[in-house]
């Protein structure tokens, strides 16, 4: 699916039908209470090298606290979706996207409301657009929230998140800061 991301209303009621580049069928959501065992399950099915790039280290698992954040929906604080394929019991998650509103973000260029933005995508089930669904799907969220920009540090060898960001139409602002390279995107 390309483009903006059709819903309208509550952004906890996300939930559309797509299609990813190679045609096959998936759910863009948000995330829900009960997506704790999904989210054990997806992390579980990392590579150490992508667990690396988007934790910027390594770890075996999610902790009780990280899982709660992560399963949290507030729009005015910290918004997460998720992409899926199957349907019920078969349904596994394939993508994450979250953004969290930071007053340090915030604050990095006066009183113009900002979000931390990051991903991860299953590696199977990379180089299918998910990243860049999730991204278009964070960003109107975010507009409609009165967000003005997307933060984010991201490894330099993490070619693909920087591609994501660089191909996303937004306008971008990238430098190096403590060896990562920092991302501004405008909304």
């Amino acid at each position: 699916m390309r483009g903006s991301i059709p819903f309208q209303g509550n952004p906890e009621e996300l939930d559309v039908a797509v299609e990813l580049k190679d045609g096959t069928p998936a759910r863009l959501r948000a995330i829900r209470r009960n997506d704790k065992a999904g989210l054990v399950e997806a992390f579980r099915n990392l590579e150490p090298s992508t667990i690396y790039t988007r934790f910027f280290g390594f770890k075996k698992m999610l902790s009780e606290n990280e899982l709660d954040l992560a399963t949290t929906f507030d729009p005015d604080k910290l918004v997460s979706i998720v992409v899926t394929i199957g349907h019920g019991l078969d349904e596994t998650i394939i993508g994450n996207g979250v953004y969290v509103v930071s007053t340090s973000v915030a604050g990095a260029r006066g009183d113009e409301p900002a979000a931390e933005v990051a991903f991860v995508v299953e590696e199977d089930y990379q180089g299918r657009g998910i990243a860049g669904l999730l991204l278009r799907a964070l960003s109107a969220i975010a507009r409609g929230r009165g967000l003005k920009r997307f933060e984010a540090d991201v490894l330099p060898a993490n070619g693909a998140m920087l591609h994501v960001f660089a191909n996303s139409g937004l306008p971008m602002v990238d430098s190096m800061e403590d060896g990562d390279i920092h991302v501004s995107l405008m909304l």
